[in-house]
């Protein structure tokens, strides 16, 4: 499973608007309004939140990664989104957030769940990555960064 086969191009925000946590995670989720991958938006909303309040998904170095289990969809979504100022999501660094990378997978989806959120770790560790995105100005460039930076990750382990 690829980040490129689950996150699509129109479910990139190059400048989130969201003023709280909760803000940020519906703004994000409100992407699949009409998206037949979702059965209930406001469980899936629900779900994400959830996760949320047991333990901040800011995992410092200006990410955060809001992803929870549900059976409000039918396969995984992701979606991901950016800040132009500096956002408190709470980080475990005590910094600021500029990166949002949200996802949601069905509940029987435990070990696909887990190897998307080590992979977009992985790939988020990387300094020269990080600044890319933070820097991209459109969603095809955010897009074509994640392609990029993940096949780099396949041709590695491949080795």
């Amino acid at each position: 499973m690829k980040i490129c086969d689950i996150l699509k191009r129109d479910k990139i925000i190059i400048q989130l608007k969201g003023e709280s946590k909760e803000e940020v995670i519906n703004e994000l989720i409100d992407l699949f309004k009409n998206d037949s991958r979702v059965i209930d938006i406001s469980k899936v909303k629900k779900a994400v939140i959830e996760r949320e309040k047991i333990m901040s998904t800011a995992i410092g170095k200006l990410i955060a990664i809001p992803h929870a289990k549900s059976d409000a969809v039918r396969e995984m979504i992701a979606a991901f989104g950016k800040f132009v100022q500096p956002f408190d999501f709470d980080s475990m660094d005590s910094k600021p957030v500029y990166l949002v990378f949200l996802f949601v997978s069905t509940s029987n989806q435990a070990a696909d769940h887990l190897k998307l959120l080590s992979r977009i770790s992985r790939m988020m560790d990387n300094d020269e990555f990080r600044k890319n995105l933070l820097t991209a100005t459109s969603s095809e460039e955010i897009y074509e960064l994640f392609q990029k930076e993940e096949n780099k990750i396949i041709d590695l382990a491949a080795r």
